[in-house]
């Protein structure tokens, strides 16, 4: 599972609209296709996407299939975009500076 895999899977509106609902909890993939007009077998590959990147994990009872978020892909996005945390502060700093500059 690589950070090109969760953003790419994520750059689709649906799959970003899935994990969305699927931040607010469990859902099988009928409840995940409430209010979208998609069909259940492209709901299985959106889902089978963003399994294979991490963002979601499977859990079977029974004949039942729940999905979630799994926790382990958004801690590589966390990850991620902590690199660059320490960046932004000092970018904002200048560019407030030169704003400042050109008001004068």
């Amino acid at each position: 599972m690589l950070e090109n895999d969760i953003f790419k899977a994520l750059s689709d509106p649906t799959r970003r609209a899935i994990f969305d609902k699927l931040a607010a909890g469990d859902m099988n993939a009928t409840a995940l296709r409430e209010g979208m007009t998609i069909s259940q077998s492209a709901m299985s590959q959106h889902l089978a996407v963003l399994r294979k990147a991490g963002l979601v994990r499977e859990q079977r009872q029974g004949r039942f299939v729940n999905y979630q978020v799994d926790p382990a892909g958004l801690l590589l996005i966390a990850r991620w975009l902590s690199k660059y945390r320490a960046y932004w502060p000092a970018r904002v700093d200048k560019l407030k500076a030169l704003l400042k500059d050109m008001d004068q």
